[in-house]
């Protein structure tokens, strides 16, 4: 009876945890997300011999919609990017065209960048997609962070086999991420940065994914302007609205 008992409270305290875990991400996703969202951010590819810079609008409601349009530079201007729920299109402009992007294109660089399409759109939810578990705690530039391991659910198309991410305790701030393939081969490393307010709202503003095999490569994510929860129809994200909003 006593060791019936003690696996009872095991169990109970290990779903215990991962809810907890779970909850901390998507207190951090969360608050990086708002009820909506909508900015410029630039997108910046360093490379050893060159970089490029792009500038970009976004506009976000919740985990179901989104839609990203490039303004510059000139070549891919009016290049827009629609998901809907689990369904992500691309407009290009130049070949007045549409393309559906399938689950299995999730995983290849977002217009050349070290992000993938899915890092980018969000077809995958953090927050329902993984199991959640506390691995550990660290401190990163003087924050004391939850270390929390993610592992895809059965049966559930996603680009990582694990993702370890940093949180900090206090304000739910996503500092650090580690990315690792089918193979449990460490890919890429992101770190947020630049911490501060946007829109009454303490965010890290910058977000550098760095792949760890490829010398001197990074790609950096800059929020220039933020503005959260001003209401948008979901009429917006539609296939028809991403081919005129340039």
């Amino acid at each position: 009876m006593k060791l019936f008992v003690t696996i009872i409270l095991l169990l109970t305290s290990s779903c215990v945890f991962a809810q907890q875990a779970k909850d901390i991400v998507k207190k951090a996703d969360d608050k990086m997300r708002g009820i909506t969202m909508q900015g410029e951010i630039i997108i910046r590819t360093v490379r050893p011999t060159w970089s490029r810079e792009m500038q970009c609008k976004v506009w976000m409601k919740g985990n179901s919609l989104s839609l990203i349009l490039i303004q510059s530079p000139a070549r891919d201007k009016g290049i827009a990017f629609l998901k809907r729920k689990k369904e992500v299109w691309n407009w290009m402009p130049a070949l007045e065209r549409t393309i559906k992007l399938p689950p299995s294109m999730m995983s290849q660089s977002w217009m050349g960048t070290d992000f993938t399409n899915d890092d980018l759109v969000k077809e995958s939810s953090i927050t329902e997609d993984y199991d959640h578990t506390f691995i550990g705690d660290t401190i990163i530039d003087k924050r004391p962070c939850y270390i929390i391991r993610m592992i895809p659910r059965p049966q559930t198309a996603v680009v990582w086999s694990k993702v370890v991410v940093c949180i900090d305790k206090n304000d739910f701030l996503e500092l650090h991420s580690r990315f690792y393939d089918d193979d449990g081969k460490l890919v890429n490393i992101m770190n947020g940065t630049d911490v501060q307010m946007m829109d009454g709202r303490l965010i890290p503003t910058r977000f550098e994914m760095i792949p760890v095999d490829k010398k001197n490569q990074k790609t950096e994510m800059i929020y220039q302007q933020l503005k959260y929860d001003k209401p948008i129809d979901d009429g917006f994200f539609t296939a028809e609205r991403m081919k005129k909003i340039s």
